[in-house]
């Protein structure tokens, strides 16, 4: 069953589906382009796309009737003459007031819903990775996990947050990364405490912790890991809430299965935390779904009351941050199943000390 006939089995809100948002254009024809757009009906889809892809996209997109978009508009409404369509369902995500606006002129005997339907619809299918998604993360992950062994024989005293960064990065590409999942996170001492700080001039000095966030995308896919390591030995309450930030990880990884709450995941690591009394230290979400993007559904989070989807990418990321002083930060990603979850993070966890 192709990812269009799965759309329409649970999705009815219109006579057809636009697709305009590149990673959903992507996921739904396997094509990578930053133009082009998809109409999809119950039965049949196509891809309109200009001269620059359409040599690829005639080799590569299977799923979709190919045309050269010459004139889209006049286009799209020969398709939708031709299938009867009267209404339209947009993505409401990503569509902005301009576009819709200009669809709705052109398309002035078009009813376009506008609703969150397509887009809800999409979330849903997208937040169960089938096989081959998941061998693409996987790949992603071997990579990031491979730079991250190799950056471990860089970081000394001396060494700024910026050169780390730009050689983890150097390293993620040259071992097969189509690019990076996000802006990698590199932070030293005190600036450890910011969970999303920016790599400074800043040199890592001795008795310090390194925090790095960082991770690779593969055939469109992304990893995500978080690791902290101290550069000579850390003092006793590093090592406290080091040791806490991880006993409240491998909780939540023991208990995180598919049909459980993301409440109910982040509340497990987040009690440990609060006992240790830093809980006022743990600002952020345990967890987010990862995939096409790097934030996605479901969530691991106080505010997410849905039940955790079966094949469902989600990462486990607990942290503490101290400010002014520094922060911890351990971060996994996992596949939810009925019984469990398979951590994809096979890199050691235990308190590195370079």
């Amino acid at each position: 069953m192709t990812r269009f006939e799965k759309l329409f089995e649970s999705f009815e809100g219109a006579d057809c589906a636009l697709i305009t948002s590149d990673i959903n254009r992507r996921y739904f024809t396997g094509m990578k382009s930053s133009a082009g757009v998809v109409i999809a009906f119950p039965g049949k889809a196509y891809l309109l796309i200009d001269f620059r892809y359409i040599e690829k996209a005639r080799a590569t997109v299977t799923d979709a009737e190919v045309i050269e978009a010459k004139k889209l508009y006049p286009q799209l409404m020969e398709l939708l003459d031709k299938h009867g369509a009267k209404s339209v369902a947009i993505e409401s995500e990503t569509m902005t007031v301009k576009e819709l606006n200009a669809y709705e002129h052109f398309f002035s005997q078009i009813h376009f819903v506008h609703d969150d339907s397509l887009s809800t619809a999409i979330s849903a299918l997208r937040m169960v990775k089938d096989e081959n998604e998941l061998e693409c993360i996987r790949k992603a992950q071997e990579i990031a996990e491979a730079a991250y062994d190799k950056i471990l024989c860089f970081i000394k005293p001396g060494v700024t947050e910026r050169e780390t960064a730009l050689e983890l990065n150097r390293l993620m590409f040259e071992l097969g990364a189509e690019d990076l999942s996000f802006d990698t996170i590199v932070l030293s001492g005190a600036n450890t405490s910011m969970p999303h700080g920016v790599p400074s001039d800043k040199k890592i000095e001795d008795g310090e912790f390194v925090l790095m966030d960082f991770g690779a995308v593969y055939n469109g896919y992304h990893s995500d890991m978080t690791r902290t390591v101290c550069v000579g030995q850390p003092d006793a309450e590093m090592k406290k809430v080091y040791n806490t930030v991880l006993s409240a990880q491998l909780a939540a990884l023991e208990a995180a299965k598919a049909g459980m709450n993301g409440s109910e995941l982040d509340r497990i690591a987040r009690d440990i935390i609060d006992r240790a009394g830093y809980g006022s230290c743990f600002g952020h979400s345990l967890g987010h779904g990862v995939g096409m993007e790097i934030h996605e559904k479901p969530n691991a989070s106080t505010n997410y009351k849905l039940p955790l989807n079966e094949g469902a990418v989600i990462t486990v990321e607990p942290g503490i941050y101290l400010a002014g002083k520094f922060g911890v930060r351990i971060e996994d990603f996992v596949i939810l199943t009925e019984n469990g979850c398979e951590n994809l993070t096979k890199s050691a966890k235990s308190l590195i000390t370079l």
